[in-house]
């Protein structure tokens, strides 16, 4: 366990340490926004390597973003138990280093076999958002919850609709 802590902790860090060169740790001032991103789902580096695990989380997603600070998100993907997942949830990021954002998502997901016997359950997942211009990328660091889900560091590109 403490390994797969190591291991996202210097996952974090890689993706702080050049804007944390430049910058330091700010809160992000809430203001309206309008800005809708699309995705085609996640790849996920699992802390269980031995359990031959799906990493290519393909589906599609979309997050609105109502505020510099917040954002609604929903999709479906295919998940690393092999079956479809659906999740609804709302990003919550009040703070950066540099261009990254830093926060977590709340909400919801299904589709896992040995969790619920695969119906919806609550998540908190932390997570880092970078996005220039029309592209972006969302890096969750999801913890592994006894032998029902299994922990992983996942990525999210996703691009700018408006």
């Amino acid at each position: 366990m403490m390994k797969h802590v190591r291991i996202a902790g210097l996952v974090v860090l890689a993706c702080l340490s050049g804007a944390a060169a430049a910058d330091t740790f700010e809160t992000i001032e809430s203001a309206p926004a309008q800005e809708l991103w699309l995705n085609g789902g996640f790849y996920t580096w699992h802390f269980q390597r031995d359990k031959d695990l799906n990493g290519a989380n393909g589906g599609l997603g979309a997050e609105y973003r109502f505020s510099t600070v917040a954002s609604v998100t929903a999709g479906r993907f295919y998940n690393s138990d092999r079956a479809y997942s659906n999740y609804v949830g709302v990003y919550y990021q009040p703070w950066k280093v540099g261009p990254v954002r830093i926060g977590a998502v709340v909400g919801g997901f299904d589709g896992y076999p040995k969790m619920r016997n695969g119906g919806w359950f609550p998540a908190a997942i932390p997570t880092l958002s970078y996005e220039y211009q029309r592209v972006g990328v969302n890096v969750a660091i999801i913890p592994t919850y006894k032998d029902r889900l299994y922990g992983g560091i996942s990525i999210q590109l996703k691009l700018k609709a408006f």
